[in-house]
């Protein structure tokens, strides 16, 4: 068992000339990650996020490790309104839209028979059907060029069973479900959708809202006996989106070393 954390990646240039835009990108999560890493790997990259204060200060640290600043903007993904918003800034400010990183979740834990509709909608809300109105205001720009990569951001959960975690596990099957659907119309327009499926991904704000004892257990399941640097989870984001992947579309892809 090995519990090595491998070399941060050095860019190659896999997303050069193209322009980014990642939701949910604030804090240290993958979102986070995976705007760092477009713009390593050359992209012109606008990230969004609902926390102003933590949206700023992501973006002084990506600049501060790429040389580049990315652009920011507030968005609010259960509001159909700003995420119009979201794109029309996007395409003004970027001129147009290659890659489009669908990152934000909402998790927690709730059994069946405590969980409250608010609670089972808010999740569904954020995690689910965010997804469909960040793909619903893209894709027809991405359409009109006849070119672009949605990447969305699964969860082993949409696969496997834990406890607590029903609303969750079914909005990122949903994810799943829907990357693979809408993928098959994308197709039509030379734009590919495909999504990543992490098992669990060590970050800040994990560490503060998770137990030891949890955090013990779930990396214990793990081949590797630790759990995935976040920046692990966006190397696979970044080759979805790239052109390596080109032949790749309504795939979901395990980012995880978790035993069957």
């Amino acid at each position: 068992m090995s519990r090595t954390i491998p070399p941060y990646p050095t860019g190659h240039n896999l997303l050069a000339g193209k322009t980014c835009v990642v939701t949910a990108a604030a804090g240290t999560g993958i979102g986070f990650s995976a705007a760092k890493r477009a713009a390593e790997e050359g992209a012109t990259v606008l990230i969004s996020d609902f926390h102003e204060r933590r949206l700023g200060e992501a973006a002084d640290r990506i600049a501060e490790a790429t040389g580049q600043r990315p652009i920011t903007a507030i968005c609010d993904v259960t509001s159909e309104d700003a995420v119009q918003a979201l794109r029309d800034t996007a395409v003004r400010e970027l001129g147009h839209v290659d890659i489009l990183i669908n990152n934000a979740g909402l998790g927690g834990t709730a059994t069946v028979v405590e969980m409250t509709d608010a609670e089972w909608y808010r999740v569904i809300d954020v995690t689910l059907t965010s997804v469909l109105r960040m793909s619903r205001a893209f894709l027809p720009h991405m359409y009109e060029r006849n070119t672009g990569a949605i990447v969305n951001n699964a969860s082993v959960l949409g696969w496997r069973a834990q406890h607590g975690q029903a609303h969750y596990a079914a909005a990122k099957a949903g994810v799943m479900a829907f990357t693979r659907c809408s993928a098959i119309e994308a197709a039509e327009h030379s734009v590919r959708i495909n999504a990543v499926s992490p098992s669990i991904a060590m970050h800040a704000f994990l560490a503060k809202v998770t137990t030891d004892e949890l955090l013990a257990e779930l990396s214990a399941r793990e081949a590797f006996g630790r759990p995935a640097e976040v920046w692990e989870i966006a190397n696979v984001m970044i080759f979805l989106a790239s052109d390596l992947a080109s032949y790749m579309t309504g795939e979901v892809v395990s980012v995880s070393s978790q035993r069957a």
